[in-house]
């Protein structure tokens, strides 16, 4: 890539790409030189159409292949000025419903969960409805126990935006802090230089899930839904869990009514109605 590297960086870095984004982006990029064996600006159209087909042959993901796609449109619009770029669509991803924990299996994670930190972590991945990275980037400053909210800083899509601070939540940070006495980060990491490591967390959920005995397949993230879930169900307005969430889009929030709707309760299937059986 040489010199359209160093200008696909530099945009990159104008638009307030994230670090992740750009070197993903990059990588897409040299991976598509190295299919064509020759220049990227003078790649044709139907070397990119060829290039893509290989990469849906791979049976990757829409996610992944949409962003080949979007990194593929940004070099040619942004750094090359071809409009070609718009020629490539999006694969429509899958609309799944999300998997829950019920509020007896979270009750059980954080019990067997051993180590403070570790549980810290996960109850406020659920009292707030946190990403696992928004968590890591707590800061000490980001506790407010005088107006009992928890600010989270440049979350995902840059926005900043505060969620309640839970009475209960309150009391474990406050066994954890004197335990533990962290000075900037929350949950410091590589001498407390910068937060720890994702994977420390996730590995914790990993072993505090086997020994709840919970079989679903479900991850940190899964606490984020399981907060909207629950929410929901005890009646919160949707608008106020998507502030909550941080979500741009109404529409990303209510998938949760899905999983929280009473109607899948209180809903006879016909086959009962067929055989006269009553619900329990």
């Amino acid at each position: 890539m040489g010199e359209f590297r160093d200008a696909m960086r530099r945009q990159m870095a104008v638009r307030g790409f994230a670090p992740s984004t750009q070197h993903a982006y990059l990588g897409w990029m040299a991976h598509l030189v190295r299919f064509c064996r020759i220049p990227p600006d003078q790649i044709s159209e139907d070397a990119i159409r060829d290039w893509l087909f290989q990469l849906s042959e791979r049976r990757l993901s829409s996610s992944t292949l949409n962003q080949a796609i979007s990194a593929v449109r940004f070099f040619f619009q942004q750094v090359l000025r071809r409009p070609y770029g718009c020629a490539f669509g999006y694969q429509r991803a899958p609309q799944r419903v999300p998997v829950t924990l019920s509020p007896d299996e979270v009750r059980r994670l954080l019990e067997a969960t051993g180590s403070l930190r570790n549980r810290t972590a996960m109850e406020i991945g659920y009292a707030g409805g946190l990403r696992l990275g928004e968590v890591l980037h707590l800061k000490l400053t980001d506790i407010d126990s005088g107006q009992m909210i928890i600010r989270v800083e440049q979350g995902k899509g840059k926005k900043d935006r505060n969620v309640m601070l839970a009475q209960s939540l309150l009391h474990t940070l406050r066994e954890y802090w004197k335990r533990e006495r962290p000075r900037k980060w929350l949950f410091p990491g590589h001498g407390g230089q910068r937060p720890l490591n994702p994977t420390v967390i996730q590995r914790a959920f990993v072993e505090a899930k086997r020994k709840a005995g919970i079989t679903k397949a479900v991850s940190f993230h899964s606490l984020r839904h399981s907060f909207a879930t629950h929410l929901m169900q005890s009646g919160v307005d949707v608008r106020t869990i998507q502030a909550l969430l941080g979500h741009r889009s109404l529409g990303t929030t209510q998938r949760y009514m899905h999983v929280a709707g009473r109607y899948l309760q209180t809903t006879a299937s016909p086959l009962d109605r067929l055989r006269g059986v009553t619900a329990r």
